[in-house]
């Protein structure tokens, strides 16, 4: 079998082209957690009108050198029926307030002493001072929020401030998770024999399909039978966006996942990659459905569900992958173990504005320990080109946690 470099298998993912996005309009009030599939542009300018930044007196700013300025009205907020300055007088005035016509600077209350209807001034302001002037906020026609952009609290207060009752998102995409093996046991099924062990594969890739934004649509755990994890995989087809399946893609006798997936009506992008974990990892396309095939280790699956899931679920929502890579000095050495590229569980670590990565409680074994993803984890890269590394050097960090 000939697998592929890492780097092709990325370049290949990211040049797939979806045909028709599934949208939706959503109520603001349900949409935190969707992605925009709409620009946000300001219909109007905000402020309308200069306003007041905070509590204090309208007033002329030639006028604070008279250093004593006439009470000559109250400005609340909400107040459209507004006083007109005149000069010598100041007005008051409060946060939120429309800046009374013919003031053009507001002195704090903490800058004047109050002596029965007149403001003695103690402390001038600059001209202007504490005036929002019109279209501080945006101006009519200024693209506020960019198609694309995930919807979280500051997008929630835009969009009200804006009057927006209804968005247009891309549709969560579903995501089917089928786990396949004769030895899984689902949770809470008796164990009847120390062959058996409990599944967790597809509870990890889950809670990663929620976790990016995704619905998840848990199938269950299906034995290594043929046809029973064919009819599996079209009964997930005919609800989900992407499906994906664990266990069954390697070449051991009863690894039927891969024959399946190659009998569909389907484009296989991929099959097999040089990447420790998961190297039998298999990919495939029908229409604007993606097939995911993870390896059956615990590792493995968790590793390549993050490389490879995860931004085919943003490719549906025509968004970018948030997985961070960041650059980080190695605490200890890192003693490479293949020839392959390599994504291994470090400790990392932001100190000072700096990345540090350290080994700290990561057992080293088979691509089924999943406690090495505990804590503050991160996944080293090395390339195939690269080798071991020494304490101080810099390495490549995807930053999952």
């Amino acid at each position: 079998m000939s697998f592929m470099h890492f780097d092709e298998s990325m370049k290949i993912l990211n040049e797939q082209q979806i045909g028709t996005y599934k949208m939706e309009r959503r109520p603001l009030l349900s949409a935190r957690g969707y992605i925009l599939a709409e620009d946000i542009v300001a219909e109007e300018n905000s402020p309308e009108a200069p306003t007041s930044g905070m509590d204090g007196y309208a007033v002329r700013h030639e006028d604070l050198a008279l250093g004593r300025l006439k009470i000559s009205g109250i400005n609340p907020a909400g107040n459209s029926e507004l006083e007109e300055l005149r000069p010598g007088e100041a007005i008051k005035t409060f946060t939120g307030s429309l800046m009374p016509p013919g003031s053009d600077t507001l002195i704090p209350i903490e800058n004047v002493t109050v002596e029965g209807d007149e403001i003695i001034i103690d402390e001038p302001v600059p001209y202007g001072f504490s005036v929002r002037p019109v279209g501080e906020n945006y101006v009519e026609g200024e693209r506020l929020i960019a198609a694309g952009t995930p919807i979280d609290y500051p997008q929630i207060g835009v969009l009200s401030s804006l009057n927006r009752c209804h968005v247009t998102v891309y549709a969560k995409p579903r995501v089917a998770i089928l786990a396949t093996g004769s030895e899984l046991l689902e949770l809470g099924e008796p164990q009847s024999h120390t062959g058996q062990i409990r599944s967790s594969n597809n509870y990890t890739i889950g809670a990663i399909v929620e976790r990016y934004g995704a619905e998840a649509i848990h199938m269950g755990c299906v034995g290594d039978d043929r046809k029973r994890i064919a009819a599996a995989v079209d009964n997930a087809l005919v609800q989900a966006d992407i499906v994906v399946s664990t266990g069954g893609v390697s070449v051991g006798d009863f690894d039927f996942v891969k024959d399946v997936v190659y009998a569909l009506d389907a484009e296989v992008l991929f099959k097999g990659v040089r990447i420790k974990p998961g190297q039998h990892i298999m990919v495939a396309r029908r229409g604007d459905q993606f097939i995911v095939a993870l390896p059956g280790f615990a590792y493995s699956s968790t590793v390549t569900a993050l490389l490879y899931v995860v931004p085919l679920i943003m490719k549906l929502q025509n968004t970018q992958n948030p997985i961070e890579r960041v650059r980080a000095t190695l605490r200890e050495p890192f003693k490479k173990r293949s020839k392959k590229a390599e994504f291994t569980a470090c400790n990392l670590r932001l100190e000072s504005g700096e990345y540090f990565v350290d080994f700290q409680g990561k057992k080293s074994g088979t691509s089924a320990i999943l406690t090495n993803m505990l804590g503050p984890v991160g996944l080293l890269y090395t390339s195939e080109d690269e080798g071991d590394k020494d304490a101080g050097e810099t390495v490549e960090v995807l930053k999952i946690l």
